[in-house]
C-alpha cells in the first residue's frame, strides 16, 4: 500500500511540475495589435554535432539593449538552454522592412571567431512564444574549388520572420537568410556590420491546440512507420521463436520425467541423477556478495518503475515536441519519489537473504546508482566547462539537486530500507541446500561468464534496434521522436525476451551443474531486466504469500520442475508465481504423457486432493511426495 501511495503521489507531483514547467512571458499566450510578443535567443553550434553547443552571445552579437537572461526551470536548464533576450523585436502584428535590430563594429579576432563558426556550419536556435526556430549564422562559398584556403566565408546579416497568427494566437514561425545580404569575412579585416530583419504577418486557420503538431509529423510519415511496424513483427517473430524454443525444451524435459517415474518407479528411484537434478540441494544456496546484489535488485527497481512512470507521462502527451526540459524535470522528480521503492526492494530481498548489516546494505543501494553516476557528471561537466558549453550545469543547480538527493531521495529510501528490513517477508526453498556446495565440473568456453553475457544480450538487442536506431538520433541528432505507443510496444516485447532468453540461459548453465546463477543472471540482464528479477525471494508461493506445508515438500523425483520453477519465478517475478500452480496442472493435465500417468487409480486420487488444495489457497507446488 506504501508503495502504491508513493506512486500516486509521484504521478500527480511530475504531472504538476511537468505541466506549469515552461509558460510564455504572455501568460495565456493571448497578444493584442503591437503587444511585445517573448523571443529569446537560446544556443548556437555546429549543425553536424547537435550535442555541441554554446550561448547565443559567445559569438560577437551586438544587442541593442542590455541582455536579459530568462529564469529558467530545472528542467531547461539539465536540457543544456540558456535562454536570453534577442536583439530583434517582433511585437504581434508589426510588419517590418529591412529594421536595424543593431550595429556592430567587429574587431579582427571577432571576425575569426565568426569564420571559424561559419566554416563549421554553425546554427542558431531562438523561441518565440515558445515555437522554436533554427537558421545558419552564415554560408562557405567553394565555388568549385578544392583548397580550403581558397574558400570564402560570408555572414548573414539580415533575418526574414515569417510569422502566422490566428486570431490573437501566435501558431507559426519560420525564418531564413537573406542570401543577397552577407558580410565577407575570409581576411581578418575590421569590419562594420548592421544586423537587420524583416517580418511578415499571415492569417491561418489552424488552431492554437495544434500548433505543435508540425514538429512531430515527421516521425508519422509513412515509410517511418512501415519501418517501425517491421520492428514490432521481427520483435513478434523472435518472441515467437524464444516460446517455442522453450516449450521444446519443457515439454521434453518432463515427458522424459514422467514416463521414467511413470514405468518404473523404483529402478527410477536408484538411478543416479544428472544434469540440474543432480545439483537440486545447492541451487537454491545464497549467493556471494548478496548485499551488493540485493542493492542492485533494488536499484534495478527502481529503475524499472522510474520507466514505466515515464512511459505513462508519455502516452498521456506530456512530452510534446519542444516541451523544454519535461522528460527532464520528470526524470528527477520521479526518481526521487520513488527512491523508497529501491530501499524497500533491497532491504527485503537481503534480509531474507538472512543479511544482518541492512544500514549498510541502504547506503550501497543509495549510491550504486548515483555514485558512478555522479563521477560520470562530474567529469562531463568538467570538460563543459573547460569548453565553455552551455551543457555545463551552474552552481546553483547542482546545489538543487544536491538538496534534492538529500532531503527528498535520502529519506524516503531509509524509511522504504526500514519497511523492507520489517516486512514478514521469508525466503522459503521447496527443497533442502546441502551443508557444502557440489564442485562445479570444468565448463567449456562458450558456457562461461562473458559468452553468456554476449548472448543475453543479442536477442533483446535485436527486438529493440530500429526503434534504438530512431531514439539515439533524437537524443543526438536533429530527428524529433513522437511515437511513444509504438516504443511502448516494443518494451513490453523487450521485457517478454529477456525473460525468455534468461530461461533459457539458465536452463544450460543448469544443466551443466553449474548451480552458480545468482550472479551470472545478474550481470547478463543487468541492462535488460532490472525488476523482475525479484522472485528468488518468494521461490514458488501462492497468492496469499504462503508457503507449501511439509507434505509438499520434495525429496529427488521431481527436482527438475523445481530448479525450472525457481528459474521461471526469477525472471517473470510474483505476478506468475501466483498462477504458478494451475498453469502446471493445466500443462500437465493436456499433455499425452500426463493423461496416462493421471489414469492411474492412486493418481487420480492424489490429482483429486491437489486441486482442492491448490483452490482452498493451502498449498502451491505439485511434488512426488504427494503422489
Amino acid at each position: 500500500m506504501a508503495s502504491c501511495s508513493l506512486a500516486v503521489v509521484a504521478i500527480l507531483v511530475t504531472l504538476f511540475s511537468v505541466q506549469t514547467l515552461v509558460r510564455s512571458d504572455g501568460s495565456d499566450h493571448r497578444y493584442k495589435v503591437g503587444d511585445d510578443v517573448p523571443l529569446y535567443a537560446n544556443k548556437v553550434g555546429p549543425f553536424h554535432n547537435p550535442s555541441e553547443t554554446y550561448r547565443y552571445f559567445d559569438l560577437p552579437f551586438c544587442s541593442s539593449a542590455p541582455v536579459k537572461e530568462k529564469k529558467e526551470a530545472l528542467g531547461e536548464v539539465l536540457n543544456g538552454d540558456r535562454l536570453v533576450s534577442a536583439p530583434y523585436k517582433l511585437q504581434f502584428l508589426s510588419e517590418k522592412e529591412s529594421e536595424t535590430a543593431c550595429k556592430k563594429h567587429m574587431t579582427k579576432e571577432e571576425v575569426a571567431k565568426f569564420r571559424n563558426a561559419v566554416s563549421k556550419d554553425y546554427y542558431f536556435q531562438m523561441y518565440y512564444d515558445d515555437l522554436p526556430i533554427w537558421g545558419f549564422l552564415g554560408k562557405v562559398d567553394k565555388d568549385g574549388k578544392t583548397d580550403p584556403s581558397e574558400y570564402k566565408y560570408y555572414l548573414f546579416k539580415h533575418l526574414q520572420f515569417e510569422i502566422s497568427y490566428n486570431k490573437d494566437r501566435v501558431i507559426e514561425i519560420s525564418v531564413r537568410s537573406d542570401p543577397n545580404a552577407i558580410v565577407d569575412l575570409t581576411e581578418d579585416n575590421e569590419v562594420d556590420v548592421d544586423f537587420m530583419y524583416s517580418v511578415r504577418w499571415k492569417e491561418i486557420d489552424t488552431p492554437f491546440e495544434k500548433r505543435m503538431e508540425k514538429y512531430s509529423q515527421s516521425s508519422s510519415l509513412p515509410h517511418h512507420l512501415e519501418i517501425h511496424w517491421f520492428s514490432i513483427i521481427n520483435s513478434c517473430v523472435t518472441v515467437l521463436l524464444l516460446t517455442g524454443f522453450l516449450a521444446t525444451i519443457l515439454m521434453r524435459v518432463l515427458k522424459n520425467d514422467f514416463v521414467k517415474y511413470a514405468h518404473d518407479e523404483e529402478t527410477a528411484d536408484d538411478q543416479e541423477e544428472t544434469g540440474w537434478k543432480y545439483i537440486h540441494g545447492d541451487v537454491f544456496r545464497y549467493p556471494k556478495y548478496k548485499s551488493l546484489i540485493a542493492a542492485a535488485v533494488g536499484s534495478g527497481t527502481q529503475l524499472f518503475t522510474l520507466s514505466i512512470f515515464i512511459f505513462m507521462l508519455a502516452l498521456v502527451g506530456v512530452f510534446y515536441p519542444y516541451n523544454r526540459g519535461a522528460l527532464f524535470t520528470a526524470l528527477v522528480v520521479i526518481y526521487a519519489l520513488t527512491s523508497g521503492i529501491a530501499g524497500y526492494t533491497a532491504a527485503s530481498f537481503y534480509c531474507q537473504l538472512e543479511g544482518t548489516n541492512w544500514v549498510r546494505n541502504l547506503l550501497l543501494t543509495g549510491s550504486l546508482f548515483c555514485g558512478p553516476l555522479f563521477l560520470t557528471f562530474c567529469f562531463l561537466n568538467t570538460v563543459a566547462i573547460a569548453y565553455n558549453a552551455t551543457a555545463a550545469l551552474p552552481f546553483g543547480t547542482i546545489v538543487v539537486i544536491f538538496l534534492i538527493w538529500t532531503l527528498v531521495t535520502s529519506p524516503l529510501l531509509v524509511l522504504g530500507g526500514i519497511a523492507g528490513k520489517n516486512s514478514k517477508a521469508e525466503f522459503q526453498a521447496p527443497c533442502r541446500t546441502t551443508k557444502y556446495p557440489r564442485e562445479i565440473p570444468p565448463l567449456p568456453w562458450y558456457r562461461r561468464t562473458v559468452p553468456q553475457m554476449a548472448m543475453a544480450g543479442f536477442l533483446p538487442f535485436s527486438a529493440i534496434y530500429i526503434e534504438l536506431y530512431y531514439i539515439f538520433a533524437s537524443v543526438w541528432g536533429h530527428r524529433i521522436y513522437t511515437i511513444y505507443s509504438i516504443l511502448f510496444i516494443v518494451f513490453i516485447i523487450l521485457l517478454i525476451v529477456t525473460a525468455f532468453i534468461t530461461v533459457a540461459l539458465t536452463y544450460f548453465q543448469l544443466a551443466a551443474e553449474d548451480h552458480e546463477w545468482w550472479w551470472r543472471k545478474c550481470l547478463s540482464c543487468a541492462v535488460d531486466q532490472p525488476a523482475y528479477s525479484y522472485m528468488p525471494t518468494a521461490c514458488i508461493t501462492t497468492m496469499h504469500d504462503q508457503i507449501c506445508p511439509d507434505l509438499c515438500k520434495p525429496h529427488s523425483s521431481l527436482d527438475t520442475w523445481h530448479a525450472f520453477a525457481m528459474v521461471f519465478s526469477s525472471c517473470l517475478g510474483q505476478l506468475v508465481s501466483a498462477l504458478h500452480c494451475s498453469l502446471f496442472v493445466t500443462f500437465t493435465a493436456q499433455s499425452s504423457v500426463s493423461r496416462k500417468w493421471f489414469g492411474h487409480p492412486y493418481f487420480e486420487q492424489k490429482q483429486h486432493a491437489l486441486v482442492e488444495a491448490i483452490a482452498s489457497g493451502t498449498c502451491c507446488t505439485l511434488h512426488d511426495s504427494t503422489l
